[in-house]
């Protein structure tokens, strides 16, 4: 929401000051035809077959972060099995009925890490707020933290296991003829290279 659709929609919406836009943020999978919604936002990997799709942004990576004050008294891991001997903060899925296994790739090697912690949350921005505040490693989308990293409040670890992904896509459903409105939405969000 943050990084990619408020600026489309703040910058739509004082070009268009006659479009209505209502955005719903929720962490599970939701159907938007059964909730009447024009259109969803998803990662690539979780796109519905009969949807129409969009790219509306590059790809994406995950960052393993912790404050620097975290690092000094438990070390950096060098791979993520050292994560076993760290506290990490847990992201809880809704739609996956569970805690999120945190996905690392290499070379081709693929590895999903069940970690364990003292936080579980459903939303990035407080696992972000625990990692400033030094308890433990998060788990999140690079884009998300880009700030706290470039100013030091976190950093980041095991870089070279988190290989680029598939990015967020805009779908809708493939009988519904776009309004002029959905149009101009669409092609605000669109992923120009």
């Amino acid at each position: 929401m943050r990084t990619l659709l408020w600026p489309a929609v703040d910058r739509l919406t004082a070009e268009h000051p006659d479009i209505n836009i209502e955005v719903n943020v929720e962490n599970g999978l939701t159907d938007i035809v059964a909730e009447r919604f024009d259109a969803g936002i998803r990662l690539g990997e979780r796109l519905e077959k009969d949807m129409i799709a969009v790219r509306i942004s590059p790809p994406l990576r995950m960052a393993a972060i912790g404050a620097p004050s975290y690092f000094a008294g438990h070390g950096i891991p060098a791979s993520p099995d050292d994560l076993a001997r760290h506290r990490c903060i847990n992201m809880r899925w809704v739609s996956a009925g569970g805690l999120y296994a945190w996905e690392f790739e290499k070379a081709g090697r693929e590895l999903n890490v069940r970690v364990d912690g003292q936080l579980v949350f459903n939303d990035s921005d407080f696992i972000i707020d625990a990692a400033v505040a030094g308890h433990g490693i998060g788990f999140v989308m690079a884009d998300h933290v880009s700030q706290q990293l470039e100013d030091g409040t976190l950093a980041r670890v095991l870089e070279d296991w988190c290989e680029p992904f598939d990015g967020y896509y805009l779908y809708y459903p493939s009988r519904r003829q776009p309004s002029p409105a959905f149009s101009l939405v669409l092609e605000a969000l669109r992923w120009r290279e």
